[in-house]
């Protein structure tokens, strides 16, 4: 069993004995934790916190602890109960809420659950902010409130609202949708994208929608990380049914992939890459940003409409920090989250969903012929387990004496050559560097990654 504590929040799987996972005390401890600091920071003596979960089998047991914990804190409680992340980000925003806790552990499986933090703004807290938390909770230095102060539990469901927004989005372009006639198969792997992309796509002017592992039970129909070895039954769907294309989301709705109408993969890096092409084209200002482990398409798609491309560190809360100071209209990473400012700065399946059919609409293209107007790249990810008493920056500075290139260090090592990159970072929970590698051919991108293994391995007893 394990309890992973970051300042993104905490994560763990549920059941073992005290301290093995997110077990009862972890989950208390937390909440009032992260209850504390909203106190501290905003300066409320009853602050609002908006609760959403998706649809895992421990997502009801943890919905107690926490609102319970919150309004034992003295915290008022607006529970929105089965909800898209993205959706939770928009409540704390609608609610004027001083913050958000998301349960969910997005594309871990079924076993696992998280409670992830929201600030004001309905973003997720920076490094600095989530290590207050940590701190207050390893001190466990908070106070409950006394019985006539105690926080209240009201009950909404944005869903409608998340739907609405997105259909006034100018670039959102139902008649062109609806005008396409498209039949859409959609994956949503038992969990709360069930409850509003259906609706969604109705509402955007799909002929026909079928569902696939569409009962938000929580027994995920397969791992829940939308990647190609997991996703051969919508692939099978989609060619064998003659659908347009197909949909995959993950249990919390923050990240898409598309499957082609040949039941081929879009390819989920692609799914940023398309949608910042629609961007830019209807757009006259503004760059994208995406994180230095994403694909070097988003910067040649960029480049070619005229506009600026910036890499942030990995993670949301830094890709939107870049957005914010760079002024980018469109952003996100390479695994399928999109992050469109003007509705809200997180990463949406939703909207991406939006977007992409009005793109592939306006352009009367099948997902197949839209994929070969964008570069061909292949990224290899791969990843060195290290014992604990290796020293892993110094392994990076090796490792980055090893090529005369330009680096970027803000996040690991990145070296960039003329066609292709590799990125190394060290894990943040374990003893672990992660090697990303891109390059015109999965041949190519491979050997990169290899060669990164094997000078990393000559330097470990140096």
């Amino acid at each position: 069993m394990a309890l992973i504590k970051s300042i993104s929040g905490i994560r763990g799987t549920i059941g073992g004995n005290v301290d093995e996972g997110l077990d009862p005390l972890a989950i208390v401890r937390f909440t009032a934790a992260y209850a504390t600091f909203i106190r501290q920071a905003t300066g409320a003596a009853a602050p609002r916190i908006v609760v959403g979960r998706d649809a895992r089998l421990s997502g009801d047991m943890l919905r107690q602890f926490v609102t319970a914990t919150l309004t034992a804190m003295g915290c008022h409680v607006t529970d929105i109960g089965h909800a898209t992340t993205p959706t939770v980000e928009l409540a704390v925003i609608w609610e004027q809420a001083a913050g958000g806790l998301i349960l969910t552990a997005s594309h871990n499986p079924a076993h696992w659950n998280a409670l992830k933090l929201l600030n004001g703004k309905g973003e997720f807290l920076n490094a600095e902010e989530g290590a207050e938390v940590l701190s207050i909770a390893e001190a466990n230095d908070f106070i409950f409130a006394p019985v006539d102060k105690l926080g209240h539990i009201a009950c909404a469901d944005y869903a409608q609202r998340h739907i609405d927004a997105i259909l006034r989005l100018p670039l959102v372009d139902t008649d062109a949708i609806r005008a396409a006639d498209f039949r859409i198969a959609v994956d949503m792997i038992n969990s709360v994208g069930t409850y509003i992309i259906p609706n969604l796509l109705q509402a955007l002017g799909v002929r026909e929608t079928i569902l696939i592992n569409g009962t938000p039970d929580g027994h995920f129909a397969h791992n829940p990380e939308p990647l190609p070895e997991h996703l051969e039954e919508i692939s099978r769907a989609v060619s064998e049914g003659n659908f347009d294309l197909g949909f995959v989301v993950d249990p919390d709705v923050d990240r898409l992939a598309i499957i082609c109408e040949d039941g081929n993969m879009f390819g989920e890096e692609y799914t940023l890459v398309a949608v910042a092409d629609y961007v830019f084209g209807r757009i006259l200002q503004g760059g994208a940003v995406s994180n230095l482990s994403s694909s070097r398409a988003l910067k040649d798609v960029a480049l070619s409409h005229g506009r600026t491309y910036h890499a942030s560190a990995v993670g949301e809360v830094n890709v939107v920090a870049c957005m914010k100071a760079t002024g980018a209209v469109i952003g996100g990473e390479g695994n399928g989250g999109i992050i469109y400012p003007e509705l809200h700065y997180g990463r949406d399946a939703l909207v991406g969903i939006a977007l992409f059919l009005s793109h592939l609409a306006r352009k009367r293209m099948k997902p197949s012929e839209l994929r070969k107007l964008y570069p061909a790249y292949s990224i290899s990810k791969q990843k060195l387990e290290l014992s604990p008493d290796i020293d892993i920056d110094a392994l990076l500075t090796a490792f980055r004496t090893a090529y005369p290139h330009p680096v970027t260090d803000i996040d690991g090592i990145r070296v960039d050559f003329p066609d292709r990159w590799i990125h190394l970072r060290k894990s943040n929970t374990e003893p672990v560097i992660r090697i990303y590698a891109e390059a015109p051919d999965e041949i190519q991108a491979d050997e990169l990654t290899q060669d990164a293994i094997r000078i990393l391995r000559q330097n470990i007893f140096v």
